[in-house]
């Protein structure tokens, strides 16, 4: 099989957002043009700044926005392969514009990778917009058609996670290769709904959905690859901003390393005349390194609707990083 972003320990990852335009309005989208800029990117410039975050083995994920309403995205993957990213995977909504499969082949992408948020129009459309469900299939089909290996993201929130359980009998005749579960962060237009809240998801809930589904799409040799979200009692909190590499780059030069953190100017880097240039503190890398009982720093900070205490205000589950994840393999 083709690599594909990892999310382990060790690792190097880069989330760059080529544009922040797109053609759908979702509840759940995190991106502010306040905060990331709104403009698209010149093709020299994302040439530049790919250039400036390579190093060896180091994974590249082109997103948005929507990412092929970008007129140079194929420019981009072309170049992107031509310096040596380990794996390059371009995550869309599945409307595909400016005819991307035409423009790239097999060889220079390693994956599309599809973002569908239910097993069908009447849940999926309405977090995303009418009309989304059908162009995504339509754009799943397209991708297989012409070859290229396909992943599949669910954002599991409490609005659709009662119909994730509906998606392995979805995803077995669309042909794609892995599914990634993803679980909903409370930023962009999700922080700021009247019932944000709500959009929450229980340890209950979770436990009850999320890995009886996992252990399904395994079964039908498709991998799987999903948050933990609640840690046991013997299981060790860990951050991605200590043990691995992980770069969110935006239009306007600020570079993240936790997503969580998106919604504010904490971030870790600026882009500045092609250099990589750490800001001063405080910023979100000297919050990665504090130890709290709750597990992750910004989950306690931004989302803490997902943590409960028991009797003496002691945590009843901790709370994991929300990039180091879990896989079931192909089998």
């Amino acid at each position: 099989m083709k690599p594909t972003i990892q999310f382990k320990r060790n690792t190097r990852s880069v989330f760059f957002h080529i544009t922040t335009q797109c053609n759908l309005k979702c509840k759940h989208c995190y991106i502010d043009p306040v905060q990331h800029g709104s403009e698209a990117l010149p093709i020299e410039t994302i040439m530049k700044w790919l250039d400036l975050l390579k190093k060896e083995n180091t994974d590249l994920v082109l997103l948005g926005g929507e990412p092929t309403l970008h007129p140079e995205l194929h420019s981009a993957i072309k170049y992107a392969r031509s310096i040596g990213y380990r794996s390059i995977t371009v995550d869309t909504n599945g409307y595909l514009f400016g005819h991307i499969l035409d423009k790239v082949s097999t060889n220079d992408v390693d994956f599309f990778s599809f973002s569908l948020d239910g097993p069908d129009a009447s849940i999926n459309d309405t977090i995303r917009g009418k009309g989304a469900f059908e162009h995504c299939i339509q754009g799943i089909h397209a991708a297989r058609k012409k070859g290229f290996s396909v992943s599949l993201i669910y954002t599991v929130s409490a609005m659709n996670i009662h119909a994730l359980r509906m998606m392995p009998s979805l995803i077995t005749p669309l042909n794609i290769q892995k599914f990634f579960i993803q679980i909903i962060g409370i930023r962009g237009k999700s922080a700021h709904l009247d019932h944000n809240r709500t959009l929450q998801v229980t340890y209950q809930d979770w436990m009850t959905h999320v890995p009886s589904v996992v252990r399904e799409v395994a079964d039908l040799g498709i991998s799987v690859t999903y948050p933990k979200v609640f840690l046991e009692p013997e299981e060790t909190f860990e951050c991605a901003g200590r043990v691995s590499d992980q770069f969110f780059v935006f239009p306007n030069g600020r570079v993240y390393q936790c997503p969580l953190c998106e919604d504010y100017p904490i971030h870790s880097y600026r882009i500045v005349d092609n250099r990589l240039i750490p800001m001063p503190p405080i910023n979100e890398s000297q919050l990665f390194h504090l130890d709290i009982p709750e597990g992750c720093v910004m989950n306690k900070l931004v989302q803490p609707g997902n943590i409960s205490y028991d009797e003496n205000g002691h945590p009843s589950h901790r709370i994991a990083c929300c990039l180091l994840k879990s896989s079931v393999e192909k089998i």
